[in-house]
């Protein structure tokens, strides 16, 4: 029987402080992003060996994606996932594929709203 093995580990729901945003207001003062990491691979050697070594390791994709967030301002919340995910597929080579989703919270749309989401998805071909 041909079985391929795919498995999941997602950080939900990072939180960090940054500088980013079209309008100068939101680069001056900042604001709250909050941040989704899909990584889909397969994770059998891991489980099968409880070894470390051969699953993703998560504390280096946390790291990764605050450095992005709370490091150059860009403007757009699309930008910030477009990096973190390519990023992401560049260092941990055991990701068969990843989405990101960057949530953006205090929108200056004059009106309410809970946050804007972007979202991006990579898979090896």
């Amino acid at each position: 029987m041909n079985i391929r093995h795919r498995s999941c580990i997602r950080l939900v729901n990072a939180q960090f402080y940054g500088w980013h945003g079209v309008h100068a207001e939101e680069r001056r003062l900042g604001g709250k992003y909050e941040v989704d990491a899909e990584l889909i691979f397969d994770t059998r050697k891991a489980a099968e060996t409880d070894d470390i070594t051969q699953t993703v390791n998560y504390q280096q994709a946390y790291e990764t994606i605050r450095a992005i967030m709370t490091g150059k301002p860009v403007a757009l919340i699309e930008t910030l996932a477009f990096v973190i995910a390519e990023s992401l597929m560049e260092e941990l080579t055991l990701i068969d594929s990843i989405t990101v989703r960057v949530r953006k919270r205090s929108l200056p749309l004059g009106g309410l709203c809970d946050y804007a989401e972007a979202e991006h998805h990579i898979e090896k071909a």
